[in-house]
């Protein structure tokens, strides 16, 4: 049964070999370690030498080789991958065989425990010689795959092959004897024929890249070319065989990866949403449309959300931006920035409806459509030929944006899967850009509204000078920063004036700069001079950022800058201190400009280091300018070019302190500045003898009534005869005060200015204090009458002493 078995297998195998055209046994095939023992023996390797597999595997493979093989071949065996080259080798019946042998030198694998062999092939029987073949040859060149046509010396064509024919569309009986320019008429054919003639005269192959629209195809190819000249056998160019390669696809994927890296680079390069829209426009052009339009929901713009779900129809949008390959954009029916309805059946009506792109082929049918609702977009259909529309929706972060739509009307090929998914990527990039300039724009705006309710809404009017300001805020790109100004009104008519700025850029920039404006209006109000004002506002700051690092982790330090100055119109003295601040400059009567030579103390912040204040004398009518580094420090140019284009805006001023504010911005800013700016004008007045009156008092009560006297009279000179009964009051007690409790020198000054000012200077630092007098406490009255009966009243401290002060308001004439 089983030598049954075994003589049915054996002829099973005879049977599968006849059937199977490819003989096995038609080559030796033998494998040696690098032992150089035989590990492997064929069915080909025994007819070859008469050897049986048990006879040759295990031994030294050596022995069948007629004499010792060369030294220099044993030794590049070593390092060769594969040898090629004719052996000797001995049959079993003892006759010598010369023999062209292959072996492939095979790596070692350590998982299979093989430490490198070499892989022996040698032919048994010889193909047939060429010229039994040409026939065959023939036929393979007709079938080849490849696109392949023979051309002559005279680049005619002699053979051309089956694919050639269905590539061209015309037979191979057809083309014989023209050349490539008299089968496909295009521009690129006699580039083509100039490599033929190269190819011809050097024998040197040439290749050629094409981009031809041939009869028959829906759209443009792309071809690659190898042009090779044949030789006969004495090596003579014969003709010249073109080898062509369909890249179009190719060509067209690496097109689109083109456009999408393209689109990465040039979609969102602002944070400016119009801006933003007009680069997927343009993009988009020519690579994947003819005319690109992006229309976005109304609310967009101003940075709000949509409503939930798909539009209702039908559905209003903006046109935001748009292109075309015709200059001007002629196809477009809706202008820029004009808000459109867009019927329920329109393309983009039922993309954002679905939420999905659309492509649509424009047929007669479908533009008699659109002409019933929108007869100006049919009509532009129409002349234009569009014939292919892509409409994707722009969503990003879950929020509906708009739709950007595709049209062609030049490129004669529809739109495609491909385009597609190479509109939805770029569309999808610019949405999200989109959508962060919604966001910011958002943002933007909320701090804007911040900064603006921070910064004075008016400024107050007062006698010691009069003012113009500007603020302007940074670009979107930058975003809103800390600058600030303020005016605020001292006593004794004088006026201190404020610029500050806080680094940094945002919401958290303004809230911070509002907390300091109010900090040093705080310490204003006490009347402190510049120095130690900003030497308290330093401590401010440093406890500011020790709070926005406890809440909300660390952060770094808060940082600012600040210019302090106090004018007094009587003294017509300036006191100035600055911290980190640039220096301001003053500009006075007889044109000259100058930068004041403010010591430079540290910024606020940094604690522990002095602040230091200089007093100057400034001449009526003078300009004094306060301003941040936004107004100096413009990108591109030097710092000393904007200050000396500073000092020439300013030695022509003006009559109209807005008018000079509107020529300093003018010729120191560009259009959009890169940071904020705050700029402060103040045109300093003088207040006269007409205007002030001052008394030495002895430090004797005696002199209280004397005093009062003068006061009188001097009221009387005002023509301010109603005031003078609070003003005798006012006088009695602060000089009574003065006399009782402070020290010689002691002066008595009253200012007519909006109101009535009464001061009273002494040499002590005592300061008064209001309390309410008992029963039978014989003082403590006098200053609760003051507070009383006047606008105002408080206490300043001088480098000499003290003064004390009353503001009555003037009756109204």
């Amino acid at each position: 049964m089983s030598a049954m078995t075994r003589s049915e297998t054996a002829g099973d195998d005879r049977a599968a070999r006849r059937k199977d055209p490819v003989d096995e046994t038609a080559t030796a095939r033998a494998t040696v370690d690098s032992r150089g023992i035989v590990t492997g023996w064929s069915e080909g390797a025994r007819r070859l030498l008469g050897y049986r597999p048990a006879e040759v595997v295990g031994q030294d493979a050596a022995g069948l080789l007629s004499g010792e093989p060369p030294a220099e071949t044993l030794r590049s065996l070593k390092t060769l991958p594969r040898w090629n080259g004719t052996a000797t080798l001995l049959h079993q019946d003892g006759h010598r065989l010369t023999l062209n042998l292959l072996a492939h030198h095979r790596e070692s694998d350590s998982e299979a425990g093989s430490d490198g062999a070499w892989f022996v092939v040698c032919p048994l029987a010889r193909p047939p010689s060429p010229s039994q073949d040409d026939a065959l040859v023939l036929r393979a060149f007709t079938q080849s795959p490849c696109t392949t046509a023979f051309y002559d010396t005279g680049l005619r064509l002699r053979w051309a092959n089956a694919d050639m024919e269905r590539v061209i569309g015309l037979s191979e009986e057809a083309m014989q004897g023209l050349r490539v320019s008299e089968i496909v008429v295009d521009p690129q054919s006699d580039r083509t024929e100039r490599s033929m003639r190269r190819a011809l005269e050097t024998g040197e192959q040439q290749h050629v890249q094409a981009a031809l629209r041939l009869p028959g195809h829906e759209r443009e190819g792309f071809w690659t070319m190898s042009l090779t000249p044949v030789r006969d056998a004495e090596g003579t160019v014969r003709g010249v065989l073109l080898s062509a390669h369909d890249m179009t696809e190719e060509h067209m994927a690496r097109g689109r990866l083109a456009l999408l890296n393209d689109a990465s680079i040039r979609i969102g390069s602002t944070l400016d949403l119009a801006r933003t829209a007009q680069e997927l426009a343009d993009v988009a052009i020519p690579r994947l449309a003819d005319f690109v339009t992006v229309d976005l929901l109304p609310a967009i713009e101003g940075g709000d959300d949509p409503r939930a779900g798909s539009p209702p129809g039908p559905v209003m949008l903006r046109r935001v931006a748009y292109q075309s390959v015709l200059e001007g954009c002629p196809e477009a029916v809706v202008q820029r920035g004009t808000v459109a309805a867009y019927p329920d059946k329109s393309t983009a009506a039922r993309c954002l409806a679905t939420g999905r792109p659309v492509i649509e082929n424009v047929t007669a049918r479908a533009i008699a459509q659109v002409a019933i609702q929108t007869p100006d977009r049919a009509e532009r259909m129409r002349r234009y030929g569009f014939h292919s529309v892509l409409a994707v929706p722009m969503r990003a972060r879950g929020i509906t944006l708009g739709v950007a739509t595709f049209s062609r009307h030049r490129r004669p090929d529809p739109f495609e899967q491909d385009d597609l998914l190479l509109g939805e990527e770029i569309t999808a990039r610019a949405a999200v850009c989109i959508d962060n300039a919604r966001r910011y724009t958002r943002e933007r705006r909320t701090s804007l509204t911040l900064q603006d309710s921070l910064l004075p809404q008016r400024l107050p009017p007062q006698a010691a000078v009069e003012v113009a300001s500007r603020y302007l805020p940074a670009s979107a790109r930058t975003g809103v920063g800390g600058d600030w100004f303020d005016v605020i009104p001292l006593s004794g008519a004088r006026v201190a004036l404020v610029v500050g700025d806080v680094v940094g850029h945002g919401i958290r920039a303004s809230a911070t700069m509002g907390r300091l404006r109010t900090a040093v209006r705080t310490l204003a109000d006490v009347d402190l001079p510049p120095d130690e004002l900003l030497t308290h506002l330093d401590d401010v700051v440093i406890r500011l950022s020790a709070e926005a690092d406890s809440t909300s982790g660390p952060i770094g330090d808060l940082g600012a800058t600040c210019l302090y100055a106090v004018y007094d119109p009587v003294s017509r003295r300036c006191a100035l201190a600055r911290a980190g601040h640039p220096v301001p400059a003053l500009a006075i009567p007889d044109g000259a400009v100058e930068f004041l030579d403010v010591p430079a103390g540290p910024p606020l912040g940094l604690g522990g280091l002095p602040f230091e204040a200089t007093e100057m004398e400034l001449p009526e009518g003078s300009l004094l300018v306060l301003y941040t580094d936004g107004l100096i420090e413009v990108r591109g140019r030097d710092i000393d070019e904007s200050l000396d284009a500073l000092c020439a805006a300013l030695a022509r001023p003006d009559p109209s302190l807005e008018s000079t504010c509107d020529t300093v911005l003018g010729a120191l800013l560009p259009t959009r500045p890169t940071d904020d700016v705050a700029l402060l004008i103040a045109r300093t007045r003088a207040l006269d003898t007409a205007h002030v009156a001052t008394w030495d008092v002895p430090p004797d009560p005696a002199a209280v009534a004397e005093t009062r006297k003068n006061a009188c009279q001097q009221l009387t000179a005002w023509g301010l005869d109603e005031a003078a009964f609070v003003t005798e009051l006012v006088v009695s007690e602060l000089v009574t005060n003065a006399i009782r409790y402070g020290g010689a020198p002691i002066q008595l000054r009253l200012i007519r200015d909006r109101n009535l000012i009464c001061e009273v200077s002494d040499a002590s630092n005592t300061t008064p204090h209001l309390r309410r007098a008992r029963t039978y406490d014989e003082g403590g009255r006098g200053l609760l009458l003051v507070a009383q009966l006047t606008q105002g009243w408080g206490t300043r401290q001088t480098y000499t002493g003290k003064t004390i002060w009353a503001e009555q308001t003037l009756p109204t004439t």
